[in-house]
């Protein structure tokens, strides 16, 4: 049996990642139909999987109108465009991959759950990072008892200065009241981490901190214009489109800040679009630095960093435990394992391992690849659950969603008191 998938929203990850996965790394599933507003996107998916006309179209509307015509649904649409039309394609009994967030309001992250149970669908959230060796080795050293019982986590999200001005400033998340705060979009991936390596504890309270502290208008360069292309500083800005989207023709950013990957389409789309415009001068509101501090029902305490201003693009994650320590770097693959007692440590009383975990083929770490193989053995029926559930993804988004209230209260935020005021 080949899996019959129609995609919702053909954007950088309907398209260019779980549509591409299927044309170029399965025969198992096929996309037999597209729903995207864009017509070049709408254009390029018809090309690239011979879709037929009548399974075509401009708006999810018109796509969930029909009768259930396919095994199942990719909905990638915008964050603030979840609800409805997962809504409407669980009515019509279609399993979903659902891009993650889940919704940009956590009541509609509640009802979702609500409505995959009463209705019975496969419905899988794009937490990635599940599927990656890198965070399943961490996992499997935890629940081996190789460092005996977690005590506190530092975890970092270090999401890279060219990356946040791509996206939290000029891009599709720069504005909390359009689409989602920064906490949310970017990081329920690893508040879901965190929550999968500690088993699923529950978090009992969150205190959060954090600004926008440069991306302003009062840190626009003297001299500096509204359009990068009109700037005399594009050749020296840090984050001038010569160095962000013309060195990267055909390969994101650039995928996403022009339709056609050519230098003068680039050049045409940055005279008008977002991405042409001086990330000091932006619409933006979303922070560009915050801290967390989660502590969670079996006791133990996570510091959570996510930040703007770094040079990589990465997460970093240190594992403090009765008997020893873990530390990992995901962009170069590595863990260190630290066991006191043993070895030849500083105070020739701690053992150290060293630990490169698989590589695995596609983005995130392997991690898009491992959840699209999911989800087919899923929608198949060769296995009856997924790590990436709705009522699972929830706790993170609860997390992220606690974690801005208590950052714009200044309070310390109890999840059960959220959760009583979210339903």
């Amino acid at each position: 049996m080949k899996l019959k998938l129609a995609v919702i929203g053909a954007g950088n990850r309907g398209r260019d990642i779980y549509s591409n996965f299927i044309l170029n790394s399965t025969d198992e599933a096929e996309i037999v139909a597209v729903a995207e507003p864009n017509p070049i996107k709408r254009e390029l998916m018809k090309k690239e999987h011979n879709l037929s006309s009548e399974y075509i179209f401009d708006t999810w509307e018109k796509l969930l109108e029909l009768d259930k015509f396919c095994d199942g649904i990719i909905l990638a649409t915008g964050d603030d465009m979840h609800f409805e039309p997962i809504y409407k394609a669980m009515e019509k009994g279609y399993d979903i991959l659902l891009e993650k967030p889940m919704s940009n309001k956590a009541h509609e992250c509640i009802k979702i759950v609500d409505l995959a149970e009463k209705y019975k669908v496969k419905v899988m959230v794009c937490h990635v990072l599940r599927y990656t060796p890198f965070f399943s080795k961490l996992k499997e050293l935890i629940d081996s008892g190789t460092i005996g019982e977690v005590v506190d986590i530092q975890h970092n999200e270090n999401i890279g200065n060219f990356h946040f001005a791509h996206s939290f400033v000029r891009g599709n998340w720069r504005n909390s009241n359009e689409t989602s705060p920064l906490i949310l979009q970017k990081s329920c991936h690893d508040l879901d981490i965190i929550s999968w390596l500690l088993n699923g504890s529950p978090a009992v309270k969150i205190a959060s901190f954090g600004n926008l502290s440069h991306f302003t208008r009062k840190n626009a360069p003297e001299g500096s214009a509204e359009k990068c292309l009109d700037c005399k500083l594009i050749d020296t800005c840090n984050y001038s489109p010569k160095k962000i989207y013309y060195n990267n023709i055909g390969k994101w950013p650039t995928l996403v800040a022009t339709e056609i990957q050519t230098e003068e389409a680039l050049t045409e789309s940055l005279k008008s679009n977002q991405y042409g415009r001086c990330v000091y001068k932006c619409d933006n509101n979303v922070v560009d630095n915050m801290v967390s501090i989660i502590n969670f029902e079996n006791g133990v305490n996570v510091t959570f960093n996510l930040c703007a201003f770094t040079d990589d693009v990465c997460r970093t994650i240190k594992i403090m435990g009765t008997k020893g320590e873990i530390r990992g770097n995901d962009l170069k693959n590595h863990i260190e394992v630290y066991r006191f007692g043993e070895g030849e440590g500083r105070f020739k009383n701690n053992g150290k391992e060293e630990i490169i975990p698989e590589t695995l083929v596609g983005g995130h770490g392997g991690g898009d690849t491992g959840l699209m193989n999911d989800f087919i053995d899923l929608c198949l029926n060769r296995k009856t659950s997924s790590k990436t559930d709705p009522r699972t993804s929830l706790e993170s988004h609860i997390m992220a969603f606690a974690a801005e209230e208590s950052r714009i209260t200044g309070s310390v935020v109890y999840l059960k008191d959220f959760i009583k005021k979210s339903c």
